[in-house]
């Protein structure tokens, strides 16, 4: 492991520190969680204007104080991983985020032999995955697309699921205890009965036994026009105080609406008005932004329907232009070269 990974052996067993629910994360609850002092690199970068969903918060840090396992689930876009890493950056509590796509297989969690050089010898020697590392350090291990994953992956993960529950390693003929301050999290898309809407291609139908051993489930959705705006205002600057964001938000919201009426397939998430936002500073046009941020992918059969929302909250047309504000330059005519003779 990096030298980064082993900063978290000067950690205390357990947190040796606490913050106030409501001064950390703006929700009225007298209540306060446990925190480390010491913040190590393991521990994700601050976000000062992130926005906590209380419900979410709360569920994520009983999480890390009562050491409870919590699956987040939601749509795609709405800040699930961002969400659990934010609260683990005030906690000061070293974070390890796995994407468990399809090419994640058993041995990479639990860990394998390599063959090493030792004084100018070949010699195999046991390279501990990040599952067995994380399970015996202070460390909140995240899985992230958790409804994505194996199925011989996922039996890998449920040994580890109860909170004393013990985890064997065969290869090594080991049984390893948790860490006093090791928690997990997962994020899904789905819930475990597959996907049904199309968008979440490659997810796949979870054990139920499996899915019974996660002791809070809680559902991330978009959020409210009001508190999105908050939100983008906040990751974006630039965009403070411009009557346009809000008609930004709206128009994702009416992809929302449609999408659960059936009328289009592809929804703008949050994250894509934060694209869009990003764009239009970047291009210094706002529906050029609108075209590279969602509609160039977009079903070109759905366009028009996405045209006229934005009609409806803009006011106007879009741009029948997909070049944005720009042409190209047009060459100088050539100029005629006068001989002498």
């Amino acid at each position: 492991m990096g030298d980064d990974l082993t900063q978290t052996d000067v950690l205390p067993q357990v947190p040796d520190s606490s913050v106030s629910i409501r001064e950390t994360f703006d929700i009225e609850s007298d209540a306060t969680v446990a925190a480390f002092a010491v913040r190590t690199e393991l521990v994700p970068a601050l976000d000062p204007g992130y926005f906590f969903d209380p419900a979410t918060t709360m569920a994520i840090l009983s999480g890390f104080s009562a050491n409870l396992r919590v699956l987040v689930q939601g749509p795609h876009g709405t800040g699930k991983t961002s969400h659990i890493e934010q609260v683990a950056a005030r906690l000061n509590w070293p974070c390890v985020r796995i994407n468990l796509d399809s090419h994640i297989s058993r041995i990479d969690l639990i860990g394998k032999d390599a063959i090493v050089l030792r004084d100018g010898l070949q010699v195999t020697e046991y390279r501990e995955g990040l599952l067995p590392w994380s399970y015996q350090r202070p460390v909140a291990l995240v899985f992230d697309e958790y409804d994505a994953g194996r199925p011989d992956v996922m039996f890998v993960i449920q040994r580890v699921l109860e909170a004393e529950g013990r985890l064997t390693i065969l290869d090594q003929n080991r049984v390893m205890r948790p860490h006093p301050s090791f928690r997990l999290f997962a994020t899904a898309n789905t819930i475990g009965l597959g996907d049904m809407t199309g968008l979440y291609h490659g997810t796949q139908q979870l054990n139920q036994a499996q899915l019974d051993r996660w002791n809070v489930t809680v559902r991330l959705d978009y959020l409210n026009e009001e508190d999105e705006v908050a939100m983008v205002s906040a990751k974006a600057p630039w965009m403070k105080g411009d009557d346009r964001l809000r008609n930004m938000v709206r128009m994702a919201g009416m992809t929302r609406t449609g999408f659960r009426a059936g009328d289009v397939s592809t929804v703008m998430s949050s994250r894509t008005v934060l694209s869009w936002a990003e764009n239009t500073r970047q291009f210094g046009d706002l529906d050029f932004g609108f075209r590279t941020a969602f509609l160039n992918r977009c079903d070109e059969g759905e366009r028009e329907i996405f045209i006229e929302y934005y009609q409806r909250c803009f006011g106007r047309e879009l741009s029948s232009s997909p070049d944005g504000a720009w042409s190209k330059r047009r060459s100088a005519a050539p100029r005629s070269q006068s001989t002498t003779e």
